[in-house]
């Protein structure tokens, strides 16, 4: 019976010992992880092209409730929702046939090139109570 018990002793002894090294040294766990990233290819930066406006929709509605863009060049809205009580939980531009849904919290692109110059109204699906103005150049 002691022969067994000796046995094993001593390999829960060398178990406890090998988890130890590995905890203590963390070498083999660092190493893996590098292995891993080192393999993948770096992130290729996505550029919209043409024109970009970050815009929120906030507790006072649209935020620039007033931008300036180029005629003939892409825009780009990109719209964040932060608030959930508002009725701006779309954006319309009804001269470019825009009616995007805006969840909370999430940035939703909306892109359209505006052909004409001028002054181009966008604002909430309900009459444009919350809007804000499009200064075309």
């Amino acid at each position: 019976m002691t022969n067994g018990s000796n046995w094993m002793n001593r390999l829960a002894a060398g178990l406890v010992a090998l988890v130890l090294v590995g905890v203590a040294g963390g070498a083999w766990a660092a190493d893996t992880k590098s292995d891993k990233t080192a393999s993948k290819p770096p992130a290729k930066e996505v550029k919209t092209p043409g024109q970009t406006v970050e815009m929120k929709v906030t507790d006072k509605g649209f935020e620039p409730d007033n931008v300036t863009v180029k005629k003939g060049e892409p825009v780009t809205l990109v719209i964040t929702r932060t608030v959930e009580k508002t009725c701006a939980t779309e954006i319309v531009i009804d001269d470019y046939a825009v009616n995007t849904k805006l969840p909370l919290n999430k940035a939703v692109s909306v892109t359209f090139t505006p052909k004409k110059a001028g002054k181009l109204t966008y604002g909430c699906a309900m009459g444009k109570m919350i809007r804000g103005v499009m200064t075309v150049q």
